[in-house]
């Protein structure tokens, strides 16, 4: 099978409810070669994740924090509207994104010569381990280093030299300033809350001959709470090239009173790196009426 050599991937960030049957259609309009949703449907919302999971096009997809809210912190099942002994709605959701769903697995895109391997599900971000039963039980993982090692079992198995790794929360190690991709934006200011097992897993996938060019998260939202001057920085770039994104782009849809425009990220991958990432705004009639190029790498453009 012959390989496509440049692709368009869309990338959805945090959702939040915020998702329509528009949303599919405006993704037909815009060719997307891949789809990557990056967790945060809503509050364990079933409904949501239904809707993603019938996405008619090749996609992949991760669980964020919210959508284990009401199951895997003590104080999430105390506000749970539901019972709990009866529902399982985090297994409903992972029942429905099914093998889409690359949370401590992967998908195998042979086409694009790309695999897509997922960091933890679920993830809140940050160096301590959180949750312990909860990935305990759901998972059998009760470390970093146990998540880590999860990640590079899927790793190791992947048929394709060429990874895209995604995950709800990015790496540790992205910067410390509160408006760095990951950084910690509310009182106290600044700390890096990104996953040290996922930056564990991205040094040891390299050690194993694996070629990274992207690395696609959300979680911490574009839209800072200290200041309203500037974003979130949005893209990073590492000595070894590889370009991280965070696409939490919220809130994604916005009524402007005589239009509805909806956000995706785009990405352009030829050759095996990252050409260009833009975030793309879509009116009513899937006409783009917005693109904010948030990187393009020189040398692949000439």
């Amino acid at each position: 099978m012959s390989k496509q050599t440049e692709m368009t991937i869309a990338v959805v960030g945090d959702v939040h409810d915020l998702w329509e049957a528009e949303d599919a259609a405006a993704l037909r309009h815009l060719k997307a070669d891949l789809v990557l949703f990056l967790g945060d449907y809503g509050n364990e919302s079933v409904e949501i994740v239904r809707q993603i999971a019938a996405v008619d096009l090749p996609k992949a997809a991760v669980l964020g924090n919210h959508d284990a809210h009401y199951s895997a912190s003590s104080k999430g099942q105390q506000k749970c509207p539901y019972d709990r002994a009866r529902e399982d709605r985090v297994q409903q959701q992972l029942d429905l994104l099914g093998a889409d769903h690359v949370g401590y697995g992967r998908r195998e895109f042979p086409h694009l010569g790309l695999s897509v391997v997922g960091a933890r599900p679920f993830s809140w971000g940050g160096s301590s381990w959180r949750y312990r039963q909860f990935y305990r039980d759901r998972f059998g993982v009760k470390s970093f280093q146990e998540s880590t090692a999860k990640m590079m079992a899927a790793v190791k198995s992947a048929e394709q030299e060429t990874l895209i790794f995604m995950g709800h929360v990015g790496p540790y190690g992205l910067g410390s300033q509160p408006e760095d991709p990951c950084g910690k934006d509310w009182e106290p200011m600044g700390g890096d809350c990104g996953d040290p097992d996922f930056a564990d897993a991205i040094v040891q996938s390299r050690q194993v001959g694996k070629h990274i060019p992207l690395v696609a998260f959300g979680h911490m939202h574009h839209r800072l709470r200290h200041t309203q001057d500037y974003p979130r920085k949005r893209v990073v770039v590492d000595a070894a090239g590889t370009v991280y994104l965070n696409a939490a782009n919220v809130p994604r849809i916005v009524d402007t009173g005589t239009d509805r425009l909806r956000s995706f990220s785009l990405v352009t991958l030829a050759a095996g790196q990252v050409k260009t990432i833009s975030l793309v705004w879509l009116n009513q009639a899937f006409e783009t009426v917005s693109t904010e190029l948030l990187y393009a790498n020189q040398s692949s453009l000439k």
